[in-house]
């Protein structure tokens, strides 16, 4: 079994999530300039994590079943972030606080060190994007994510996908149609 597996097992057996909630279509569950140091299973649903920039809401990633979510600046500082979490349809999370998880991880070194492969992999996307959203046209940026998380296609609405890509929906639908 992969440790992220494991991780999540051992959450599980020991119950270890602090609670579970249910959030509403379009509930913002984490607003912008809060301090948020959990982490986040997300069970069912999906979300969006955005910041607004000059006054208009810019699309930074996107959480869906069985993936984790985390306002990773605020996690590794405790200071205020500047991302909103919004559920784009009613979603199911598990909450781990950030104590707990470091308990997790100090419990075994392998779970250290796997989270020492998320954070770089994190590093790694974030990265990606970045060269996406700088160098490449709307085509090359929509066949990069198509290949790098298709399925962000069956979870996310179109509209939604076009403002993570930083285009128009009428351009994102001609290039599915391509």
């Amino acid at each position: 079994m992969e440790t992220k597996e494991q991780i999540l097992q051992l959450i599980l057996k020991e119950n270890l999530f602090e609670k579970t909630l249910i959030l509403k279509r379009n509930e913002i569950f984490k607003s912008i300039g809060s301090v948020d140091t959990n982490l986040y299973f997300l069970e069912e649903g999906s979300m969006k994590v955005s910041i607004i920039d000059d006054g208009e809401e810019r699309i930074i990633r996107f959480g869906y079943r069985n993936n984790w979510l985390v306002a990773i600046d605020s996690f590794l500082t405790n200071l205020p972030s500047p991302f909103e979490f919004k559920a784009l349809k009613r979603t199911k999370i598990h909450v781990l606080s950030k104590n707990q998880f470091e308990e997790i991880l100090n419990s075994n070194s392998n779970f250290m060190q796997t989270w020492n492969d998320i954070l770089q992999d994190l590093v790694l996307q974030q990265m990606e994007r970045e060269i996406d959203l700088l160098t490449h046209s709307p085509k090359d940026r929509y066949e990069r994510v198509l290949k790098r998380s298709p399925q962000l296609f069956q979870e996310i609405s179109n509209h939604q996908i076009a403002k993570y890509l930083r285009m128009s929906p009428e351009t994102l639908s001609r290039l599915k149609k391509s």
